[in-house]
């Protein structure tokens, strides 16, 4: 192990962790930050963001995420890629093994969000990237004047529905009970309705996604009407998130039933030294505005502990 001890490791690079960041590194605490896949975590793959403060007229997920990372930039923090496998007390420090090497802090902040959950059917593996998606900003554009099948009926599915209706020539929207977005997407989602380019089917349940020369060309579904396939060229899924918290199973952090990370009112874990913030902490509201909030209250409790652990010498 390097003899270096970093003051505090961040997981994750998203808004939460971001912002903490500007407020460590404002207060000179020597911050890293390791992100496994996209800086700005979902915020940056999400098309439009209406509901941040100080973006009237909404911002581009990419966009905005390029201002957290270019701001907490300005202010020192280092921002590296690379996947947390495990963490543990060591002594007085927290000992992060990063890419199958030990990285040694005085404390250490997770803010790894959470990722796409899966339908589990067959044929969504095996079409992964190749007719099975799960970000229409990352893949939309490969189907200019195709026809696409969205499964999902929370906000997510709704607001990507619309989004692909820029690419597609028709969507398929398949949802498994009833929409339960807010009531102004849904006002939005029924225009599209009405003109002819989205389809809803309530109550149906997608089945498997069918290929052909290795690329989606239908998915079965059972609905109100028995089973039918919906002859499609891709099918986008947005059907809830899971928490990127695998990696502190035998940790002996507490999570919640979710798989979420438990903390006090101090953001907090049960590991002392070890802070939690954003999507991945149990109690969260899962906007991008609050997991910012989140990260920069987080970052404040872990300057305190820090600051502790300087007045012992350590």
């Amino acid at each position: 192990m390097s003899s270096e001890i970093r003051d505090v490791v961040m997981v994750g690079a998203g808004p939460s962790a971001l912002t903490a960041a500007v407020y460590t590194t404002r207060e000179d605490i020597d911050t890293v930050l390791y992100e496994r896949a996209t800086i700005g975590g979902l915020a940056a793959t999400t098309d439009m963001i209406d509901n941040y403060p100080g973006f009237p007229d909404g911002v581009a997920g990419m966009e905005l995420a390029g201002k957290f990372e270019q701001q907490a930039a300005r202010f020192g923090a280092q921002v590296d890629f690379g996947e947390i496998s495990s963490l543990k007390r060591d002594g007085e420090y927290i000992s992060v093994e990063v890419d199958g090497q030990p990285v040694k802090a005085r404390a250490v902040l997770v803010a790894t969000g959470s990722d796409y959950n899966k339908l589990g059917i067959p044929g969504e593996a095996e079409l992964y990237g190749r007719g099975a998606h799960y970000c229409a900003t990352c893949d939309g554009a490969f189907y200019k004047e195709r026809k696409l099948a969205v499964v999902g009926g929370g906000n997510s599915a709704i607001q990507e529905a619309i989004f692909l209706t820029r690419y597609a020539s028709h969507i398929d929207l398949i949802v498994r009970s009833s929409i339960k977005a807010s009531e102004i997407l849904q006002e939005d989602l029924q225009k599209y309705v009405n003109e002819g380019k989205i389809s809803i089917h309530l109550e149906t349940k997608p089945l498997e996604i069918l290929a052909e020369n290795g690329t989606a060309k239908g998915v079965v579904t059972e609905g109100p009407d028995g089973t039918k396939t919906i002859e499609v060229d891709g099918v986008f899924i947005f059907v809830g998130l899971i928490p990127n918290s695998q990696f502190l199973d035998g940790t002996g952090i507490e999570l919640d039933e979710a798989g979420l990370i438990k903390t006090d009112e101090y953001f907090a874990t049960t590991m002392p030294g070890v802070f939690a913030s954003g999507d991945v902490r149990s109690g969260t509201v899962r906007q991008v505005v609050s997991a910012a909030g989140e990260g920069a209250a987080a970052a404040i409790s872990i300057r305190e502990y820090i600051d502790g652990m300087r007045r012992r010498g350590l």
